[in-house]
C-alpha cells in the first residue's frame, strides 16, 4: 500500500498583510506546505520575498477575476476585472497574472488554481487546462494525480457560519479519511480582519486550528507525508 500525502495549500497569500501573516505561521507553526499567490495587491511582494528565502513553501498562482458575497439573499459582485463571458478578456488576463508571477517569483507556479473555483466554470474550464497543460502542473481538482479535498472550510454556501469544519476535530476528522495517495487540503489561514470579504473571522480560527499539536500528532501518528505540488504534472 503506497503511503498517503498532503498538501496542505493557503489561498490568498499576497492579498493581505494579515493573510500573509497568517500563511506564514501556518507554515512554520503548523502544517501549511503551499500556498496560492494572489499578485494584484501591494503585500504580494512581501510574500513573494519571503517565499524565495523559504524554499519550503511551495508556491502556484491564485488566478484573481473577481470576487462574489451573499447579500441580501443573492450574489452580487464585490469586484470582477473582467466579464466571465469575455473569453478573450479572461485569457489577456490570466496571461497577465502569470506573467506577473514569472516576474516577481522568477520561476513558473508549482500549480495553478482559482479565487472562489472561477476555474470550475464550464465556459472559463478549457481556458484554464490549457494552461496547466502547457505549464505541465496541477489545476485544483482537474488532474488525475492529486484528489481536491475543501471540506476545510467555515462557512456554507450561502456565507453563514459553518466553524465545526474548522476546528480541530473537524480537521482531525477530515485527515482521518483523506482518500488517495495524494490529496490537497486547501485552506485559507489569516491574522487581522485587514480585507474586505466574506471569509474575515474564520481565518484565524482556521489558523489556530492548523497549528494545533493534535493535528500535528494525527498526521504522525497515520504517517502521512506533507508535501507540496512540485514535480506533479497535469
Amino acid at each position: 500500500m503506497n503511503k498517503k500525502k498532503l498538501i496542505v495549500n493557503a489561498d490568498d497569500l499576497g492579498q493581505s498583510g494579515g493573510i500573509n501573516k497568517g500563511i506564514i505561521m501556518a507554515h512554520e507553526e503548523g502544517i501549511v506546505t503551499s500556498a496560492s499567490l494572489m499578485v494584484r495587491y501591494p503585500s504580494t511582494k512581501d510574500a513573494a520575498a519571503y517565499a524565495k528565502m523559504n524554499p519550503t513553501l511551495g508556491v502556484g498562482l491564485h488566478i484573481d477575476l473577481g470576487e462574489w458575497i451573499f447579500r441580501n439573499g443573492d450574489w452580487s459582485a464585490l469586484y470582477e476585472l473582467v466579464p466571465l463571458d469575455d473569453i478573450k478578456a479572461v485569457e489577456a488576463e490570466i496571461d497577465h497574472q502569470l506573467e506577473t508571477f514569472y516576474r516577481i517569483m522568477g520561476r513558473k507556479p508549482t500549480h495553478i488554481d482559482s479565487h472562489q473555483h472561477v476555474h470550475q466554470r464550464e465556459s472559463l474550464r478549457p481556458v484554464f487546462t490549457n494552461l496547466a497543460r502547457k505549464l505541465d502542473i496541477t489545476l485544483r481538482a482537474c488532474g488525475s494525480h492529486v484528489k481536491y479535498c475543501g471540506d476545510f472550510y467555515g462557512q456554507l454556501a450561502d456565507g453563514s457560519p459553518f466553524h465545526s469544519a474548522i476546528s480541530v476535530d473537524g480537521l482531525c476528522r477530515i485527515i482521518s479519511s483523506i482518500p488517495g495517495e495524494i490529496t490537497e487540503l486547501a485552506c485559507h489561514p489569516g491574522l487581522q480582519d485587514d480585507i474586505e470579504t466574506m471569509y474575515r473571522k474564520e481565518r484565524e480560527i482556521e489558523l489556530n486550528t492548523l497549528c494545533d499539536i493534535a493535528v500535528r500528532e494525527l498526521i504522525s501518528d497515520t504517517a502521512i507525508e506533507l508535501c507540496t505540488f512540485e514535480g506533479i504534472s497535469f
